[in-house]
Protein backbone atom coordinates (compact mmCIF):
# COMPACT_ATOMS: atom_id res chain seq x y z
CA UNK A 1 0.00 0.00 0.00
CA UNK A 2 1.00 3.53 -0.55
CA UNK A 3 -0.79 6.49 1.66
CA UNK A 4 0.19 9.94 2.97
CA UNK A 5 -0.46 10.05 6.71
CA UNK A 6 -2.99 12.49 6.07
CA UNK A 7 -5.10 9.69 4.15
CA UNK A 8 -4.49 7.35 7.36
CA UNK A 9 -5.69 9.77 9.46
CA UNK A 10 -9.05 10.57 7.65
CA UNK A 11 -10.04 6.78 7.09
CA UNK A 12 -9.30 6.57 11.42
CA UNK A 13 -11.43 9.66 11.72
CA UNK A 14 -8.35 10.78 13.53
CA UNK A 15 -5.96 14.41 13.49
CA UNK A 16 -2.16 15.04 12.28
CA UNK A 17 0.17 16.26 14.87
CA UNK A 18 3.46 16.46 12.66
CA UNK A 19 4.45 15.87 8.89
CA UNK A 20 0.87 15.24 7.53
CA UNK A 21 2.35 14.03 3.87
CA UNK A 22 4.77 11.38 5.09
CA UNK A 23 4.06 8.18 3.00
CA UNK A 24 2.83 4.75 4.46
CA UNK A 25 4.02 1.86 2.76
CA UNK A 26 3.19 -0.93 5.87
CA UNK A 27 2.38 -1.63 9.22
CA UNK A 28 4.91 -2.76 11.95
CA UNK A 29 5.67 -2.56 16.02
CA UNK A 30 6.79 0.80 17.35
CA UNK A 31 9.92 -1.07 18.76
CA UNK A 32 11.04 -1.77 15.46
CA UNK A 33 9.59 0.93 13.46
CA UNK A 34 11.13 2.26 10.14
CA UNK A 35 10.74 4.84 7.67
CA UNK A 36 7.35 4.21 5.71
CA UNK A 37 5.87 2.39 8.60
CA UNK A 38 2.80 3.18 10.83
CA UNK A 39 2.44 2.03 14.30
CA UNK A 40 0.13 2.55 17.15
CA UNK A 41 0.88 3.28 21.19
CA UNK A 42 -1.67 1.93 23.56
CA UNK A 43 -0.25 0.23 26.28
CA UNK A 44 2.43 3.09 28.24
CA UNK A 45 4.90 0.43 28.63
CA UNK A 46 5.82 0.99 25.05
CA UNK A 47 6.09 4.60 25.18
CA UNK A 48 10.16 4.99 25.74
CA UNK A 49 9.93 3.26 22.11
CA UNK A 50 7.70 6.55 20.68
CA UNK A 51 10.43 8.74 21.31
CA UNK A 52 12.99 6.26 19.27
CA UNK A 53 11.07 4.59 16.81
CA UNK A 54 11.83 5.46 13.19
CA UNK A 55 8.15 4.66 11.92
CA UNK A 56 6.55 7.58 9.88
CA UNK A 57 3.32 8.05 12.00
CA UNK A 58 2.49 6.35 15.58
CA UNK A 59 -1.61 6.45 16.19
CA UNK A 60 -2.18 7.58 19.70
CA UNK A 61 -4.83 8.05 21.97
CA UNK A 62 -6.47 12.13 21.84
CA UNK A 63 -5.24 12.21 25.57
CA UNK A 64 -2.30 11.09 25.81
CA UNK A 65 0.77 13.97 26.35
CA UNK A 66 4.53 13.07 24.90
CA UNK A 67 6.91 13.84 28.07
CA UNK A 68 9.40 15.02 25.08
CA UNK A 69 9.61 15.73 21.73
CA UNK A 70 8.41 13.11 19.18
CA UNK A 71 10.10 13.02 15.71
CA UNK A 72 7.13 10.94 14.31
CA UNK A 73 4.10 11.89 12.79
CA UNK A 74 1.20 11.27 15.82
CA UNK A 75 -2.44 10.35 14.37
CA UNK A 76 -4.69 11.42 17.22
CA UNK A 77 -8.13 9.12 17.94
CA UNK A 78 -10.44 7.87 20.36
CA UNK A 79 -8.82 4.46 20.60
CA UNK A 80 -5.33 3.93 19.56
CA UNK A 81 -6.01 -0.17 19.64
CA UNK A 82 -9.46 -0.23 18.12
CA UNK A 83 -7.82 2.40 15.72
CA UNK A 84 -5.40 0.41 14.31
CA UNK A 85 -7.25 -3.19 14.52
CA UNK A 86 -9.40 -0.99 12.04
CA UNK A 87 -6.08 0.05 10.03
CA UNK A 88 -5.19 -3.66 9.87
CA UNK A 89 -8.43 -4.65 8.67
CA UNK A 90 -7.95 -2.46 5.64
CA UNK A 91 -4.68 -3.86 5.01
CA UNK A 92 -5.75 -7.48 5.21
CA UNK A 93 -8.85 -6.60 2.85
CA UNK A 94 -6.02 -5.14 0.45
CA UNK A 95 -3.69 -7.90 0.47
CA UNK A 96 -6.46 -10.46 0.43
CA UNK A 97 -9.16 -9.42 -2.05
CA UNK A 98 -6.84 -8.28 -4.84
CA UNK A 99 -7.09 -11.64 -6.74
CA UNK A 100 -9.62 -11.77 -9.09
CA UNK A 101 -9.92 -14.86 -11.87
CA UNK A 102 -10.02 -17.97 -12.44
CA UNK A 103 -7.13 -20.80 -12.59
CA UNK A 104 -7.13 -23.75 -13.84
CA UNK A 105 -7.01 -26.48 -13.42
CA UNK A 106 -10.14 -25.96 -11.66
CA UNK A 107 -13.87 -26.96 -11.90
CA UNK A 108 -17.17 -25.13 -11.47
CA UNK A 109 -20.56 -27.16 -11.79
CA UNK A 110 -22.25 -25.89 -15.31
CA UNK A 111 -25.34 -25.51 -12.79
CA UNK A 112 -23.22 -23.81 -10.35
CA UNK A 113 -23.97 -19.85 -9.87
CA UNK A 114 -20.74 -17.54 -9.83
CA UNK A 115 -20.87 -14.40 -8.67
CA UNK A 116 -18.66 -11.22 -10.14
CA UNK A 117 -15.31 -10.05 -9.22
CA UNK A 118 -14.58 -13.54 -8.49
CA UNK A 119 -10.64 -15.50 -6.98
CA UNK A 120 -11.21 -19.44 -7.89
CA UNK A 121 -7.65 -20.83 -7.74
CA UNK A 122 -6.01 -24.28 -9.13
CA UNK A 123 -7.70 -27.35 -8.59
CA UNK A 124 -10.15 -25.55 -6.55
CA UNK A 125 -14.03 -27.61 -6.81
CA UNK A 126 -17.38 -26.10 -6.94
CA UNK A 127 -20.23 -28.60 -6.74
CA UNK A 128 -23.84 -28.71 -8.27
CA UNK A 129 -26.38 -26.15 -7.97
CA UNK A 130 -24.00 -24.08 -5.25
CA UNK A 131 -24.05 -20.31 -5.15
CA UNK A 132 -21.41 -18.40 -5.02
CA UNK A 133 -21.81 -14.61 -4.49
CA UNK A 134 -19.63 -11.50 -5.56
CA UNK A 135 -15.93 -10.94 -4.66
CA UNK A 136 -15.67 -14.51 -2.82
CA UNK A 137 -11.89 -15.17 -3.10
CA UNK A 138 -11.25 -18.80 -3.04
CA UNK A 139 -7.41 -20.17 -2.59
CA UNK A 140 -6.24 -23.12 -4.03
CA UNK A 141 -7.20 -26.46 -3.08
CA UNK A 142 -10.60 -25.90 -1.87
CA UNK A 143 -13.19 -28.18 -2.14
CA UNK A 144 -16.98 -26.79 -2.32
CA UNK A 145 -19.76 -29.23 -2.33
CA UNK A 146 -23.41 -29.71 -3.42
CA UNK A 147 -25.64 -27.21 -2.70
CA UNK A 148 -23.77 -24.97 -0.83
CA UNK A 149 -24.19 -21.19 -0.86
CA UNK A 150 -21.45 -18.37 0.13
CA UNK A 151 -22.17 -14.78 0.69
CA UNK A 152 -19.91 -12.19 -0.96
CA UNK A 153 -16.78 -11.20 0.40
CA UNK A 154 -16.63 -14.18 2.22
CA UNK A 155 -12.62 -15.58 2.05
CA UNK A 156 -11.81 -19.92 1.80
CA UNK A 157 -7.87 -20.45 2.55
CA UNK A 158 -6.07 -23.43 0.86
CA UNK A 159 -7.56 -26.63 1.66
CA UNK A 160 -10.98 -25.90 3.16
CA UNK A 161 -13.72 -28.48 3.03
CA UNK A 162 -17.42 -27.41 2.51
CA UNK A 163 -19.59 -30.47 2.52
CA UNK A 164 -22.89 -30.16 0.49
CA UNK A 165 -25.92 -28.45 2.01
CA UNK A 166 -23.88 -25.95 3.82
CA UNK A 167 -24.45 -22.07 4.35
CA UNK A 168 -21.75 -19.37 4.64
CA UNK A 169 -22.65 -15.62 5.01
CA UNK A 170 -21.35 -12.45 4.07
CA UNK A 171 -17.88 -11.13 5.11
CA UNK A 172 -16.74 -14.86 6.58
CA UNK A 173 -13.13 -15.36 6.61
CA UNK A 174 -12.09 -19.56 7.18
CA UNK A 175 -8.47 -20.35 7.09
CA UNK A 176 -6.70 -23.16 5.82
CA UNK A 177 -7.92 -26.87 6.48
CA UNK A 178 -10.98 -26.21 7.74
CA UNK A 179 -14.12 -28.82 7.73
CA UNK A 180 -17.45 -27.58 7.63
CA UNK A 181 -20.38 -29.83 7.18
CA UNK A 182 -18.78 -33.51 7.95
CA UNK A 183 -20.59 -35.71 9.62
CA UNK A 184 -21.53 -35.38 13.42
CA UNK A 185 -19.86 -38.15 15.98
CA UNK A 186 -23.47 -40.75 16.11
CA UNK A 187 -23.35 -43.98 17.01
CA UNK A 188 -26.17 -46.00 18.59
CA UNK A 189 -25.24 -49.48 20.74
CA UNK A 190 -25.68 -52.70 19.80
CA UNK A 191 -26.82 -55.40 21.84
CA UNK A 192 -23.49 -57.49 20.58
CA UNK A 193 -20.93 -55.00 21.58
CA UNK A 194 -21.29 -53.22 17.95
CA UNK A 195 -21.70 -49.50 17.10
CA UNK A 196 -23.83 -48.56 13.95
CA UNK A 197 -23.79 -45.23 12.84
CA UNK A 198 -27.07 -43.01 12.23
CA UNK A 199 -27.31 -40.91 9.55
CA UNK A 200 -26.40 -36.79 9.52
CA UNK A 201 -29.00 -35.45 7.24
CA UNK A 202 -28.39 -32.30 8.49
CA UNK A 203 -26.10 -29.16 7.50
CA UNK A 204 -24.11 -26.12 8.89
CA UNK A 205 -25.34 -22.66 8.83
CA UNK A 206 -22.84 -20.08 8.93
CA UNK A 207 -24.02 -16.43 9.61
CA UNK A 208 -22.49 -13.29 8.58
CA UNK A 209 -18.94 -11.86 9.67
CA UNK A 210 -17.73 -15.27 11.46
CA UNK A 211 -14.28 -16.19 11.43
CA UNK A 212 -12.80 -19.55 11.64
CA UNK A 213 -9.26 -21.02 12.47
CA UNK A 214 -7.31 -23.16 10.52
CA UNK A 215 -8.08 -26.91 10.84
CA UNK A 216 -11.28 -26.39 12.88
CA UNK A 217 -13.79 -28.69 12.43
CA UNK A 218 -18.26 -27.91 12.43
CA UNK A 219 -20.07 -31.08 12.11
CA UNK A 220 -23.62 -31.19 10.35
CA UNK A 221 -26.85 -31.64 12.08
CA UNK A 222 -28.37 -34.87 12.70
CA UNK A 223 -31.59 -33.20 11.62
CA UNK A 224 -31.94 -29.53 11.28
CA UNK A 225 -28.84 -27.23 11.68
CA UNK A 226 -25.39 -26.78 12.95
CA UNK A 227 -25.69 -22.66 13.59
CA UNK A 228 -22.84 -20.55 13.78
CA UNK A 229 -24.16 -17.18 14.33
CA UNK A 230 -23.07 -13.85 13.30
CA UNK A 231 -19.70 -12.47 14.80
CA UNK A 232 -18.60 -15.40 15.96
CA UNK A 233 -14.87 -16.10 16.46
CA UNK A 234 -13.29 -19.13 16.45
CA UNK A 235 -9.91 -19.72 16.84
CA UNK A 236 -7.74 -23.00 15.34
CA UNK A 237 -8.33 -26.57 16.21
CA UNK A 238 -11.40 -26.43 17.49
CA UNK A 239 -14.33 -28.93 17.19
CA UNK A 240 -18.26 -28.24 17.41
CA UNK A 241 -20.06 -31.51 17.43
CA UNK A 242 -23.56 -31.41 15.72
CA UNK A 243 -26.53 -29.57 16.14
CA UNK A 244 -24.88 -27.46 18.53
CA UNK A 245 -25.64 -23.17 18.40
CA UNK A 246 -23.11 -20.58 19.00
CA UNK A 247 -24.48 -17.44 19.75
CA UNK A 248 -23.53 -14.07 18.30
CA UNK A 249 -20.17 -12.31 18.99
CA UNK A 250 -18.87 -14.79 21.18
CA UNK A 251 -15.22 -15.79 20.86
CA UNK A 252 -13.59 -19.40 21.42
CA UNK A 253 -9.76 -19.92 21.60
CA UNK A 254 -8.01 -23.12 20.24
CA UNK A 255 -8.10 -26.77 21.59
CA UNK A 256 -11.96 -26.27 22.62
CA UNK A 257 -14.20 -29.50 22.32
CA UNK A 258 -18.13 -29.13 22.11
CA UNK A 259 -20.06 -31.70 22.38
CA UNK A 260 -23.66 -32.51 20.62
CA UNK A 261 -26.62 -30.18 20.98
CA UNK A 262 -24.77 -27.75 23.43
CA UNK A 263 -26.06 -24.28 22.81
CA UNK A 264 -24.01 -21.03 23.63
CA UNK A 265 -25.23 -18.17 24.48
CA UNK A 266 -24.14 -14.52 22.88
CA UNK A 267 -21.11 -12.52 23.95
CA UNK A 268 -19.97 -15.64 25.75
CA UNK A 269 -15.39 -15.90 25.98
CA UNK A 270 -14.32 -19.63 25.52
CA UNK A 271 -10.36 -19.85 26.72
CA UNK A 272 -8.17 -22.68 25.03
CA UNK A 273 -8.73 -26.61 25.49
CA UNK A 274 -12.08 -26.42 27.24
CA UNK A 275 -14.36 -28.96 27.19
CA UNK A 276 -18.18 -28.77 27.24
CA UNK A 277 -20.36 -31.72 27.62
CA UNK A 278 -23.01 -31.88 25.46
CA UNK A 279 -27.21 -30.95 25.50
CA UNK A 280 -26.22 -28.10 27.67
CA UNK A 281 -27.38 -24.66 27.85
CA UNK A 282 -24.82 -21.62 28.64
CA UNK A 283 -26.04 -18.43 29.21
CA UNK A 284 -25.40 -14.98 27.34
CA UNK A 285 -22.01 -13.06 28.71
CA UNK A 286 -20.26 -16.50 29.91
CA UNK A 287 -16.44 -16.86 30.43
CA UNK A 288 -14.99 -20.34 30.56
CA UNK A 289 -11.27 -20.36 31.41
CA UNK A 290 -9.02 -22.38 29.93
CA UNK A 291 -8.73 -25.72 30.42
CA UNK A 292 -12.02 -26.02 32.38
CA UNK A 293 -14.24 -28.45 32.30
CA UNK A 294 -18.11 -27.66 31.22
CA UNK A 295 -20.47 -30.57 32.61
CA UNK A 296 -23.29 -28.75 33.98
CA UNK A 297 -25.88 -25.40 32.47
CA UNK A 298 -24.80 -22.46 32.80
CA UNK A 299 -28.15 -20.82 34.10
CA UNK A 300 -27.27 -17.09 34.97
CA UNK A 301 -25.48 -14.42 32.63
CA UNK A 302 -22.33 -13.04 33.08
CA UNK A 303 -20.61 -15.38 35.30
CA UNK A 304 -17.06 -16.30 35.23
CA UNK A 305 -16.74 -19.90 35.97
CA UNK A 306 -13.29 -22.23 35.69
CA UNK A 307 -11.86 -25.76 36.67
CA UNK A 308 -13.28 -29.75 35.93
CA UNK A 309 -15.81 -29.81 36.90
CA UNK A 310 -16.01 -26.37 36.32
CA UNK A 311 -17.91 -23.77 39.25
CA UNK A 312 -17.90 -20.24 39.82
CA UNK A 313 -14.55 -18.52 39.56
CA UNK A 314 -14.32 -16.74 42.90
CA UNK A 315 -15.12 -20.01 44.56
CA UNK A 316 -12.68 -21.89 42.40
CA UNK A 317 -10.11 -19.28 43.51
CA UNK A 318 -11.00 -20.13 47.61
CA UNK A 319 -10.68 -23.34 47.44
CA UNK A 320 -7.78 -23.15 45.51
CA UNK A 321 -6.07 -21.38 48.01
CA UNK A 322 -7.28 -24.30 50.81
CA UNK A 323 -5.60 -26.73 48.68
CA UNK A 324 -2.20 -25.24 48.19
CA UNK A 325 -2.08 -25.27 52.13
CA UNK A 326 -3.06 -28.92 52.39
CA UNK A 327 0.67 -30.07 53.21
CA UNK A 328 0.96 -27.75 56.00
CA UNK A 329 -2.76 -28.06 57.24
CA UNK A 330 -1.57 -32.15 57.43
CA UNK A 331 1.43 -31.34 59.14
CA UNK A 332 -1.10 -29.57 62.24
CA UNK A 333 -3.57 -31.86 62.23
CA UNK A 334 -0.42 -35.16 62.65
CA UNK A 335 0.99 -32.55 65.27
CA UNK A 336 -2.17 -32.23 67.34
CA UNK A 337 -2.83 -36.28 67.01
CA UNK A 338 0.51 -36.69 68.54
CA UNK A 339 0.33 -34.13 70.94
CA UNK A 340 -3.59 -35.93 71.60
CA UNK A 341 -1.67 -39.37 72.41
CA UNK A 342 1.00 -37.65 74.55
CA UNK A 343 -1.96 -36.30 76.91
CA UNK A 344 -4.25 -39.53 77.05
CA UNK A 345 -0.75 -41.12 77.65
CA UNK A 346 -0.05 -39.11 80.65
CA UNK A 347 -3.99 -39.25 81.74
CA UNK A 348 -3.39 -42.87 81.84
CA UNK A 349 -0.14 -42.76 84.11
CA UNK A 350 -1.95 -40.87 86.70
Amino acid sequence: MEFTVQQVAHLLKGEVQGEANGKIYKVGKIQEGEAGDITFLSNLKYEPYLYTTQATAVIVNRSFVPKKEVATALILVDDAYTAFSTLLDEYYKMLNFQKIGIEHPSFQSQTAVLGKDLYIGAFSYIGNQSEIGDNVKIYPNVYIGDKVSIGSNTILYSGVKIYSNTQIGKFCTIHAGAVIGSAGFGFAPQADGTFKAVPQLGNVIIEDRVDIGANTVIDCATMGSTVIEEGVKLDNLIQVAHNVRIGKNTVIAAQTGISGSTQIGENCMIAGQVGIAGHLSIANRTSIAAQSGVMKNIENEGVSIQGSPAWEIKSSFKSFAIYKQLPELKRKVEDLERKLKELEKDHSNK
